[in-house]
């Protein structure tokens, strides 16, 4: 929870998650699995660092999700293994849409947001990549911080742990 935490603030104050955080975020957490399972153990850490970096590295690569945010995703995984990082990464996805959904709505961009929605669509079903104007290089597209949504689900989810929820 920790370097979740960190990671969440770090990318709320700056939009950047850095490499001195996820580099041996992932590190401690293949040691940590290979200290308390073994071989076992490092492999269920390793599955879950390829997990989170495999889904999200097309996101990664159509330059809607930043790499900093991937990496976290990888080093989490390298903690929490594989299973419990997909649900960690499915309600991520949830509270990021909600956090975008208020956004859009703060900003009055609804219109805009919907336009940008069709375009994307239009890319996906002609195979082809989308254009600038929806992309994170765009300098007036509305940027939710991923790191923020998957910290606040990676706190959410430790808590259910403890209570015995989840």
């Amino acid at each position: 929870m920790l370097l979740a935490v960190v990671a969440g603030w770090t990318d709320y104050r700056s939009r950047r998650i850095p490499n001195w955080l996820t580099v041996p975020g992932l590190a401690v957490g293949l040691g940590l699995n290979f200290a308390a399972g073994g071989w076992n153990g490092l492999k269920l850490s390793l599955l879950g660092a390829g997990l989170g970096l495999l889904l999200l590295l097309p996101f990664v690569l159509l330059r809607s999700l930043g790499a900093g945010d991937w990496k976290l995703a990888g080093a989490l995984g390298a903690f929490v293994g594989w299973n419990v990082l997909l649900d960690l990464l499915l309600g991520s996805v949830f509270v990021a849409g909600l956090m975008a959904a208020a956004l859009v709505i703060y900003k009055g961009r609804v219109r805009q947001t919907l336009r940008n929605m069709g375009q994307l669509i239009a890319s996906l079903l002609m195979f082809r990549m989308p254009g600038t104007e929806v992309s994170l290089d765009n300098p007036e597209s509305l940027k939710v911080p991923y790191g923020v949504a998957l910290a606040f689900t990676v706190v959410v989810y430790g808590i259910a742990h403890v209570w015995g929820v989840a």
